[in-house]
């Protein structure tokens, strides 16, 4: 049991006495290392205060002492006359907290979600040019698991390899607000080597795809991850779960269709490395003009359109190295039966024949994500029909962003301690 402070100068007035001795001494002391002007304590003795840090430090987010605070919560704070930062997040236990320095510099991020219900001690330690460090702190407790969770979901898988127009492709399992889709962007980042420019953009409430500004450098490493662990996404729904993805760009493939020639050109990084006779869509059923990608392929299938189109019009057909292009059902695929009108004239419904020999080296040599680009016929590619990121301008793009885009001021940004060099993207 602690002493009170009664207990603590008795019996009989002793130990009283004792501490009027000691602070007697202590004055007598005090006096005796006096400089004999005014009594000012000398200089060379340490006597004077040490002068306050340059440099402050203040948390804003989260405050101290603050309860249910989202998992996914980042250290907002701000310096003044600071020339270096250390931010550091501990639990009660401790135990030491990994994370990054935000793009914006104002944040810190935990590498991922923070535990359910546990109490942390953020502190942020700014050191001004007089190399005094000042000190801010903030303890908080986060809230309980939270039981309305929204899944996020990538469509690329670890180590995949896809072709240079492949936008990276987010879900979600449940419509984002349009108030929230600027925090959750915050949390989505993207790195690539080497650096290339881009953004993401919102193709609906559940889906967010990224694509660079040029189509992806060939052989390029790209790692995105989305920071949703915890985080809100609107109406009481927070993120189940963070998510990140590394893919590999394979050579830059591209092919080009021009339908005055009725021939597909073929290049492999700049190189041309083919040409191919192609029969479009007929008048009544024109091919699509504009960029698409690849979306998937398929080395044997069935098109049926008997139900689409009726038992007069419609048909049910085998086919052969197919890679679809539109969801409205437009593909590549080898068309054996119009192998006498492939370079001179329109036959298809929609899609691009070529022969069988040319659909299975088409097959081989181009990889979903790979661009293609059709020009001339009678009927506009419709934006959302496919991935069609590529058919819009860059401007057009940058308006899917619920963060507002500013240009890199230098892309050639310095590689980070693991190698890698961070994309310079503002949704970073």
């Amino acid at each position: 049991m602690r002493a009170s402070q009664d207990q603590l100068i008795r019996p009989g007035g002793r130990r009283r006495v004792f501490a009027a001795g000691l602070l007697a001494v202590a004055l007598a002391f005090t006096s005796a290392c006096t400089d004999g002007d005014g009594g000012k304590p000398s200089s060379w003795h340490g006597g004077g205060e040490s002068p306050a840090p340059k440099a402050a430090a203040t948390i804003s987010e989260p405050a101290t002492d603050a309860k249910d605070v989202p998992a996914s919560t980042g250290i907002t704070f701000t310096t003044k006359d600071a020339v270096k930062t250390a931010v550091e997040l501990k639990d009660a236990a401790g135990k030491a907290v990994e994370g990054t320095l935000a793009a914006d510099g104002k944040t810190w991020l935990p590498a991922g979600a923070l535990a359910y219900g546990t109490s942390y001690t953020a502190t942020v330690t700014a050191t001004g040019d007089d190399d005094r460090p000042a000190t801010a702190t903030s303890t908080f407790t986060t809230m309980a698991k939270p039981g309305n969770q929204v899944r996020v979901s990538s469509f690329l898988g670890d180590n995949q390899v896809v072709g240079v127009g492949m936008p990276l492709i987010v879900k979600f399992s449940r419509g984002i607000p349009e108030d929230y889709r600027d925090d959750v962007q915050r949390r989505m980042t993207v790195t690539s080597t080497p650096a290339q420019e881009g953004i993401w953009h919102w193709v609906s409430p559940t889906e967010i795809r990224y694509r660079p500004k040029e189509f992806w450098k060939a052989d390029s490493k790209v790692s995105y991850r989305v920071q949703a662990g915890g985080l809100p996404m609107g109406e009481g729904w927070y993120g189940r779960a963070d998510l990140s993805v590394d893919v590999k760009i394979g050579p830059s493939v591209i092919m080009t269709v021009d339908n005055k020639t009725k021939r597909m050109t073929v290049t492999r990084n700049g190189a041309l490395i083919k040409t191919i006779p192609v029969s479009l869509g007929k008048k009544t059923t024109p091919s699509s003009s504009g960029t698409m990608v690849v979306i998937e392929k398929l080395r044997k299938t069935v098109f049926d359109t008997m139900e689409e189109l009726g038992p007069e019009e419609g048909y049910r057909t085998k086919i052969d190295f197919a890679q679809r292009l539109t969801w409205g059902g437009e593909f590549i695929h080898a068309a054996p039966w119009s192998e006498g009108q492939q370079g001179t004239t329109n036959v298809s419904h929609g899609c691009v024949n070529v022969s069988m020999a040319n659909g299975d080296w088409l097959f081989k040599n181009t990889q979903v994500g790979d661009p293609i680009t059709v020009k001339g016929t009678e009927r506009k590619l419709q934006n959302g029909n496919g991935w069609t990121d590529w058919n819009m301008s860059w401007d057009e793009y940058v308006k899917g962003s619920a963060l507002p885009y500013e240009p890199p001021a230098d892309p050639d940004t310095t590689p980070t301690p693991d190698g890698t060099t961070p994309s310079p993207t503002p949704t970073a």
